[in-house]
C-alpha cells in the first residue's frame, strides 16, 4: 500500500513570524533560534532545521473532529523558511531515526489501531494500518515527547 506524508501548509503560520515576543506569548507561542543542527523538527518541511534557523514553537490542533474523544493538539516547531515537504512511500528525514507512536484513525476520528516503531519497522506498520479499509489516516507522534509529527494517508 503506497502512502504519502505531507508537511503542514506554511501559509497559516507565515503571519505569526511578524508578531513580537509579547504577541507570541499571548498566543502561547515562542520564537526559537536553532542552537544546534538536527534538533528541531519542522512540521512544514518534515526535516530538522540547520543551526541558526528561526522557528516558532506553538500549539497546533491536528485531530479536530469535535465528535471524537481523541481530539488532540500539541506543540510543534515550524520554520520561517520552510517549504511544504511531501514524501511518497518513504519516511521524511525527521521521522527516520526516531521512535514513533502511530495511531490509525477511522473516518470519525476514532482509533482503530496503534503501535510504536522505529526506522523500517514504521513503514511496515503504516502499510499494515492502511491495508485496513476502516483506517482513514494515520497520525505519527514522536513517542518520547508525544508531539505530533505528521499525518499519513493513502497515496
Amino acid at each position: 500500500m503506497t502512502f504519502q506524508i505531507r508537511g503542514l501548509d506554511a501559509e497559516p503560520f507565515a503571519e505569526l513570524f511578524q508578531f513580537d515576543e509579547a504577541a507570541l506569548k499571548a498566543l502561547g507561542a515562542k520564537r526559537v533560534v536553532a542552537d544546534a543542527s538536527d534538533m528541531y523538527p519542522c512540521r512544514i518541511a518534515l526535516k530538522r532545521v540547520e543551526e541558526g534557523e528561526e522557528l516558532l514553537l506553538l500549539n497546533h490542533a491536528h485531530q479536530t473532529n469535535p465528535g471524537s474523544p481523541y481530539r488532540s493538539a500539541g506543540p510543534i516547531f515550524v520554520s520561517r523558511s520552510a517549504r511544504t515537504g511531501s514524501y511518497r512511500g518513504e519516511l521524511p528525514p525527521m521521522m527516520r531515526d526516531r521512535l514513533l507512536s502511530l495511531r490509525a484513525y477511522d473516518a470519525n476520528a476514532f482509533i482503530v489501531d496503534a503501535e510504536v516503531g522505529e526506522g523500517g519497522e514504521v513503514v511496515s506498520l503504516i502499510e499494515r494500518f492502511l491495508a485496513n479499509p476502516e483506517v482513514a489516516h494515520v497520525d505519527a507522534h514522536f513517542a518520547r515527547r508525544g508531539c505530533f509529527a505528521a499525518r499519513i494517508e493513502r497515496a
